[in-house]
């Protein structure tokens, strides 16, 4: 997501507090919240993807080499 979509979710959930938003306004909001929400998804399940566990005690890793 773009540094000016942040900066629009930002702004329009102030105008929000202050004014209150235009029907327009409410449905542009929800999509950019609904885009920030799938990004910030996507971006945590890849992390979580790339951990690996390991146990120290697994026998299977008894024959590998530190280090490796």
């Amino acid at each position: 997501m773009l540094k000016s979509e942040i900066d629009r979710i930002n702004e329009l959930a102030h105008k929000s507090k202050l004014e209150g938003l235009t029907d327009e306004e409410k449905a542009e909001q929800a999509e950019l919240r609904r885009r920030f929400l799938d990004d910030f998804r996507a971006a945590f399940k890849q992390q979580l993807d790339s951990i690996e566990l390991v146990d120290p005690d697994d026998p299977r890793l008894k024959n590998r080499k530190k280090g490796s």
